[in-house]
Parts: structure tokens; sequence; C-alpha cells
């Protein structure tokens, strides 16, 4: 005689679906590498502040901005955060020191994008032997 199982009235709930993974979500993945890099973000707002700084200013159009991530040696007043040689038409930014160096009152994306940009127009500014302030007058009247 086969032995039978008895049937049960009640139809107990399935803890699990199909492979014994019902909680997930065919939607969910592991976690996925940040999309832009520290780095990437630095060299986009030179990049902005730079086409913006050459559309206002004929002088600069021929200047090259370039991001190193160290300078070479130390000055009297400190460690550089960018180099200007008028000669060869390059402005040098210093990725490591405008990163670390500089003082955030709030550390956001916000905040270090305008520490980046600053360096920029202080760095175009020292090639023209302007203020930084008068390199983009119209962007900052509010009135």
């Amino acid at each position: 005689m086969a032995w039978r199982r008895a049937r049960s009235a009640v139809r107990r709930p399935a803890r699990h679906g199909r492979h014994g993974r019902e909680d997930r979500s065919p939607i969910v993945r592991p976690p996925l590498a940040p999309l832009d890099t520290r780095m990437e973000r630095f060299d986009l707002a030179v990049v902005t502040a730079a086409e913006f700084l050459r559309s206002a200013w004929p002088e600069l159009r021929e200047v090259r901005f370039e991001v190193g991530d160290m300078p070479a040696a130390s000055d009297d007043e400190g460690i550089p955060r960018w180099t200007v040689l008028p000669d060869e038409r390059r402005i040098i930014l210093y990725r490591v020191p405008i990163e670390r160096l500089s003082h955030l009152h709030r550390n956001d994306d916000l905040h270090r994008r305008m520490m980046v940009e600053g360096s920029v127009f202080r760095a175009a500014a020292e090639y023209l032997d302007r203020d930084p302030w008068d390199l983009g007058p119209e962007r900052f009247r509010y009135f």
C-alpha cells in the first residue's frame, strides 16, 4: 500500500518565491560606481569657467588652461595653486592644492565648484594683470 500524505485544508503561505528569492526585484542591482570622479568634476569646473572667460575676453582665446596634480616645488608664499606662463600662453591649475588646502565654510558640491571656478578666475586675472572681479562684471550685477 502506498503511503499518502494527507492534504490540509489550510495552505501555508509561500515564504519564498521562485528559487527562494521572492523579496528581490529584477530592477534592483548591486551598487554602481559613481558616474563621475572628483578629478572629472574638477576638470569640468575648470573647462566651463575657462570657456566663459574665453568668450568674454579676447585676450584669453589663445590661452591654454591645463590641470596638473601638484606643482614641482613650493615658493616663498607656500604651495602655489596655479602657475601663469604668459610667454607660453598657458595657465596651469594644480588640483591637489586647490582641493586640499582651500578652506571651505561649507563642504558640498556647490562650494567646491565655486572654489575651483574662483581659482580659474584669479589665475586668469593674474594673466591679464587685472582684478578677478573685473573679469565678469555683468555676472555679479544684481540691481
